[in-house]
């Protein structure tokens, strides 16, 4: 029985992991191609749209074109103070590390700011899931923009989340659940964004259950982790913009 008995401490009679890393970051790799199979699909319907239908409105003038290409900004300087998070991180200082996910969530958090106002305006102007005034004859423009913008959104209001809950922890449910009271509160109840706050609930929920039942300090390879998803998002917002932005400007 001695013979078949368990070697404690020997690293080679375990089977090596998968492509040389560990676990978490390939199940971030696999959530990632799945959810690159999501944007994809919507990437596409969007862009047959467009190409077979010569009517395909062109709503976007300067204002929109300015305000998209500050989003733009926010995202890109976002994935700059994440590559320093993660390097913080690898260095084992606690703090930039916190101070640099920080920074990142307030880009991202400008970029939904931003991105609800480009809504609002829209909105105003008469534009609905089904309707549009600029082409009435192309009714699925409001329906195909609004969920590939609306889900990108719904992704870096998820990773915000996220970044919080891994530079701050407990502390960070307070603070979203404050966040959640005064969007309530100040957002009008006939603004589409009204119940969209709700997300941010939905949010603290999963962060409370997660925080609760399984503490614990997010190490390096959980910084580098949370990174690998806020790049993804950003660069799916990088075949966004001028798909949608750029490729749509009005004349």
């Amino acid at each position: 029985m001695s013979e078949v008995a368990v070697q404690h401490g020997v690293a080679d009679v375990y089977e090596p992991s998968l492509f040389g890393t560990y676990s978490k970051k390939i199940g971030m790799w696999l959530f990632l191609l799945s959810d690159t199979l999501t944007f994809g699909a919507l990437l596409f319907a969007y862009s047959y749209g467009r190409i077979s239908n010569p009517d395909w409105p062109t709503p976007f003038g300067k204002e929109s074109i300015s305000n998209a290409t500050i989003m733009t900004g926010c995202l890109l300087s976002s994935s700059l103070t994440m590559v320093l998070a993660v390097l913080a991180a690898r260095r084992g200082d606690r703090a930039w590390t916190r101070n640099w996910i920080l920074f990142t969530m307030l880009f991202g958090t400008a970029f939904i700011v931003l991105h609800g106002l480009e809504w609002t305006h829209l909105i105003d102007e008469g534009m609905t899931p089904f309707k549009n005034p600029w082409a009435p004859n192309v009714p699925q423009f409001g329906g195909t923009f609004f969920t590939l913008t609306g889900m990108h959104m719904l992704h870096v209001t998820i990773g915000v989340i996220y970044l919080g809950v891994v530079a701050l922890r407990k502390a960070f449910l307070p603070i979203l659940l404050a966040i959640w009271a005064v969007a309530w509160w100040v957002i009008p109840s006939s603004s589409v964004f009204h119940y969209g706050v709700h997300a941010l609930l939905a949010g603290f929920i999963v962060a409370a259950v997660i925080l609760f039942l399984k503490p614990k300090v997010y190490d390096a390879h959980d910084v580098e982790i949370a990174g690998l998803y806020w790049h993804f998002v950003d660069l799916v917002w990088m075949f966004i913009f001028p798909l949608v932005y750029l490729m749509s400007t009005r004349v």
